[in-house]
């Protein structure tokens, strides 16, 4: 990959249509970009904001995300354990990140504010230090994963069984303890 595109704004474009072109993004603005089932295999993002895209089903294949932030965006069905886990840094902000996975990646201080993430698969990724500020965890996948000190305290209708993740300084509100004792089918009451 030759091409280097730095400082652009793309807003309104159909990837769905006509591909990004196969180049390294830095310091780019992606605004109101339709992805939606498109082949990013190879790219490089670096240092970019995503606002208001959709990427749902968007192939990542060796894609990388270096300090990337996403906001506003519907990113269904993403497999971003095909990432390039190389630098792999991003954070998510008001995001519909439904049925995606992150399957074994290396996430830490990894920031998940008030975005929707239901069904995403984080099996034995590492999110050391993440903070799920504001997130609706229902039915997503903890196993074998590393949440040493992930700030939970304003996430939701998680699961997570502590016998088979590392919790180890985990940060939970009290009304969110009943999502750590939920293999008991124990009743909690106020």
């Amino acid at each position: 990959m030759s091409e280097y595109i730095a400082d652009q704004t793309f807003e309104k474009a159909d990837f769905t249509i006509r591909a990004l072109p196969k180049a390294e993004y830095e310091n780019c603005k992606f605004i109101n970009c339709d992805f939606a089932s498109s082949d990013l295999s190879g790219v490089k993002f670096l240092d970019c904001e995503f606002i208001s895209c959709n990427l749902s089903l968007a192939s990542l294949t060796k894609t990388s995300f270096i300090d990337v932030n996403f906001q506003d965006c519907k990113m269904l069905g993403i497999r971003f354990e095909n990432c390039n886990d190389f630098g792999l840094a991003f954070n998510f902000n008001n995001c519909k990140l439904d049925h995606s996975s992150f399957y074994k990646l290396k996430l830490k201080k990894t920031d998940f504010k008030s975005s929707q993430l239901h069904e995403v698969d984080f099996s034995e990724c590492d999110l050391s230090s993440a903070v799920l500020h504001n997130c609706d965890l229902l039915n997503a996948t903890f196993d074998k994963t590393i949440l040493e000190k992930v700030d939970f305290r304003t996430a939701y209708n998680y699961s997570i069984d502590p016998d088979n993740n590392r919790i180890k300084k985990a940060k939970f509100s009290k009304s969110g303890i009943a999502g750590l004792l939920q293999k008991y089918d124990i009743l909690i009451s106020e």
